[in-house]
């Protein structure tokens, strides 16, 4: 592309979270949407109508054959992701797809290997990772702040929103597992356990709890459900010398907390250091809570920009394949065989 020139950007799906995606491409400078595709009328009508320069399509062949289309964003139905992306990268088109974006780890390292092959990007929409305050908790780990990471859990929960087209644990933890991954450095983990129940529809969990044990003897719990009566979006990071809670729904997202347990060797009979008479003592740690002040941005926009900067050459994707298929690994890997029974099961997860 030439210096200064505007992506020009077509968006498949105007559903739940493609206006979202629609408003911030429109607020985007460095970016021009040709053409919004999707199969409602009323959807159609409401991209007219609140951006009345903007083509609308009910089809994407068109968009797929458009030689003057640089990029795609895809926020179609899941089941739609692998078809639409491998087409439009076939095309020469870079991707932009709404989680997660395929159905199966085969699906995305196809989808890697087209790009890798076209030199295009490919990249999955986990937003949070462009959310300033869990780039602060990276960084903060990678400067040792925390000291060694012990543990990890997270909490995302409500009172609905009800899908029947996939459960809590895929609409949900996908968010969760791609934080952590990014926190962690995006490892293979070790192995992976889920427990879960289907209450209000059948084979469809509602409430899911999912352990990962990772490398270093750090464990991961994520707990999500749309049954629950508090709305929750919380990630809490132990480690040896600090620990973090990042809370969405809170203003200040960030407290870093100087707290833990500090073991001492102390003198037993005789004063003797000599291995045989000493004791250790262990002793609680509360220190300070310190708040940082976070840049506030808007992920989404942020998530935009980055994409921008990977389809000029400017960076390596954050959420290229690679990440998308680890993510997608572990939550496939633990997929339920009988869905509508409480499932207890530990597995090691096949490397990447």
């Amino acid at each position: 592309m030439k210096t200064g020139q505007k992506i020009k950007i077509a968006q498949l799906g105007i559903g739940y979270w493609g206006p979202n995606l629609l408003r911030n491409l429109m607020k985007n400078e460095r970016c021009e949407v040709a053409c919004v595709v999707d199969l409602s009328p009323e959807r159609r009508a409401y991209v007219s109508k609140t951006y009345p320069g903007i083509t609308v399509a009910d089809n994407a062949e068109a968009i797929f054959e458009r030689s003057d289309i640089d990029a795609v964003v895809i926020s179609t139905p899941a089941a739609t992701h692998f078809d639409l992306g491998r087409r439009a990268l076939l095309q020469g088109k870079h991707i932009l797809v709404e989680k997660p974006m395929a159905t199966s780890v085969a699906e995305v390292e196809e989808l890697g290997g087209i790009a890798a092959q076209k030199k295009l990007t490919a990249m999955v929409g986990h937003t949070f990772i462009y959310e300033n305050a869990v780039r602060f908790i990276k960084q903060a780990i990678e400067e040792g702040v925390l000291g060694q990471v012990r543990y990890m859990y997270s909490q995302r929960l409500n009172l609905g929103r009800i899908r029947s087209d996939v459960d809590a644990l895929w609409n949900f933890a996908p968010h969760d597992v791609s934080i952590m991954q990014y926190l962690l450095g995006d490892p293979n983990p070790v192995s992976v356990a889920r427990s879960g129940m289907a209450y209000i529809q059948k084979g469809i969990e509602d409430v899911t709890f999912l352990n990962i044990t990772y490398p270093n003897k750090i464990i991961a719990n994520i707990h999500v459900s749309w049954l629950d009566p508090q709305r929750a979006r919380k990630l809490v990071i132990v480690g040896s010398d600090a620990m973090a809670v990042y809370d969405d729904t809170q203003t200040d997202k960030i407290q870093i907390h100087d707290k833990g347990i500090d073991r001492f060797h102390v003198p037993g009979e005789g004063m003797a250091y000599d291995g045989s008479t000493r004791m250790t003592h262990f002793e609680n740690r509360t220190g300070k809570i310190h708040t940082p002040e976070i840049v506030s941005a808007e992920p989404l926009a942020q998530e935009i920009d980055h994409f921008l900067d990977c389809v000029e050459g400017k960076t390596e994707c954050l959420t290229g394949p690679l990440h998308a298929a680890r993510v997608l690994r572990i939550l496939s890997w633990v997929a339920p065989k009988v869905p509508t029974q409480n499932l207890e099961r530990k597995t090691p997860v096949p490397q990447a």
